[in-house]
């Protein structure tokens, strides 16, 4: 295992607050959140950036995102959208030398909050975030299970 915050994580040997993980991605709550629900989308192979990661790989990421803002939207949460970001280098502000995708809970109206919300980036609630996260994926499980059947 190299020095890699993110490896660690993945791997279980540092901690973090997880929401979702299968075998290619781990989600976790960001440790500096903009907004309630900050989520990294990670790849469980290592790539530093673009250029290392498969694009099948960066395609199951975004899916993974796309997925967890959907669910935010079904969760305590209740997010109105999410913007979903990934900084690739240094040069656009990657911090953390492992591709991951940003999924940033919005609310209609929070201009102000989201702003301070950067500023400041401090936890909310970590445990009880990462449950109503949860629950909103089991909400959306069922949900498209219904729409399945109908």
């Amino acid at each position: 295992m190299n020095d890699c915050v993110f490896c660690r994580i993945v791997a279980g040997a540092a901690p973090a607050t997880k929401v979702y993980e299968d075998d290619a991605v781990c989600a976790f709550l960001d440790i500096r959140p903009i907004t309630r629900g900050h989520t990294l989308v990670v790849p469980k192979q290592h790539a530093t950036e673009l250029d290392d990661l498969d694009p099948e790989l960066g395609a199951t990421i975004f899916r993974t995102g796309h997925r967890l803002a959907r669910a935010l939207r079904r969760s305590g949460l209740a997010s109105d959208g999410a913007n979903l970001v990934l900084n690739d280098g240094t040069a656009a502000f990657q911090t953390v030398g492992h591709v991951h995708l940003h999924v940033v809970p919005r609310k209609h109206g929070d201009r102000l909050s989201f702003a301070k919300g950067f500023l400041l980036r401090r936890p909310h609630e970590p445990n009880a975030t990462a449950a109503a996260i949860r629950a909103g994926i089991t909400a959306l499980d069922q949900s498209e299970a219904e729409g399945a059947q109908g």
